[in-house]
């Protein structure tokens, strides 16, 4: 071999592979494995963000407190209320079961418990429900601009239109011991009746009031869409056919989701259980983009 003739690399030198092994290794020493509970807190911190957004605009489950929406809720039940199509301008339909909150101390005498600091903060991220909250379940029966009336040993009438309404509690009438109107429903405002005639204090109870019985429509937290607790009471509470007979109004079918009235307990448990399960998998890609990155040199 003549002098001066050098192989492909020279001594010492080191090959590509070589070389990237080698800051794969330091990289991976620079970037260790964290433990589960250093990544804990990352995961409480994301599920509560999480839990206040869904709390805030989408889901918020509510406990009701007493019999007057029976049998469709029975005292103890949680209902999910749909919070995200009324920041589209939804507004709420005829026969939709509606949360709301109190529009004119519909609830006054009511007892509220006085929370401690820790159930303060809870109730703030949809954890514990807040005692502060004054709100009612009802069903939609009119909306703004119809007619409405209902006298002694009759039905209920909605733009002259005889509602069939077989969701009232066994051995009720639908108004005899408070008959009204006619009247017709301001715009912006929903007149509201519990299903359990006779044990409700609804707008027929409070004609006298500053709103004289109506709700207006920006006090309307949502539509109540599901029973979901108990597990064997779970169902769905859609609009009943009698509301959608030809002539009882001009307005489309309510595509959303909406409320009503008896006194309400705001639930967190829906929106904490759903944060949780959205935070999980964000963590988890935080924790494999961290285990698993290189660095050059």
């Amino acid at each position: 071999m003549a002098v001066g003739a050098r192989s492909g690399r020279d001594e010492g030198e080191e090959r590509p592979d070589e070389a990237e092994r080698e800051a794969e290794d330091g990289g991976a020493e620079a970037r260790p494995h964290r433990s589960f509970w250093k990544e804990l807190p990352l995961l409480i911190g994301i599920a509560l963000l999480l839990a206040l957004l869904i709390k805030t605009f989408l889901v918020q489950a509510f406990s009701i407190p007493s019999d007057s929406m029976q049998n469709t809720l029975q005292r103890g039940d949680r209902v999910l209320v749909d919070k995200l199509t009324p920041w589209f301008g939804s507004e709420p339909e005829r026969g939709e079961v509606v949360v709301f909150h109190d529009p004119a101390s519909w609830l006054a005498g009511e007892p509220t418990p006085e929370p401690n600091f820790a159930q303060q903060v809870l109730s703030k991220i949809g954890l514990m429900p807040d005692a502060a909250e004054k709100d009612l379940i009802k069903r939609t029966i009119a909306i703004g601009g119809d007619t409405v009336e209902c006298k002694k040993g009759g039905p209920v009438v909605v733009n002259g239109k005889a509602l069939d309404e077989p969701y009232i509690y066994p051995g009720n009438s639908a108004c005899d011991d408070a008959p009204f109107g006619p009247l017709t429903v301001p715009k912006g405002k929903i007149w509201v009746m519990g299903d359990h005639r006779q044990n409700s204090q609804d707008s027929r109870y409070h004609m006298q009031d500053s709103t004289q019985g109506f709700v207006p429509v920006d006090k309307v937290v949502g539509r109540a869409v599901v029973v979901a607790w108990p597990i064997t009471r779970w169902a769905t509470l859609p609009i009943p056919d009698t509301f959608d007979q030809p002539g009882i109004g001009n307005q489309t079918k309510a595509t959303a989701l909406g409320l009503g009235v008896a006194g309400l307990a705001p639930v967190g448990l829906g929106p904490a259980a759903l944060g949780l399960v959205g935070a999980v998998p964000v963590v988890m890609w935080r924790r494999r983009r961290l285990t698993s990155g290189t660095t050059g040199r």
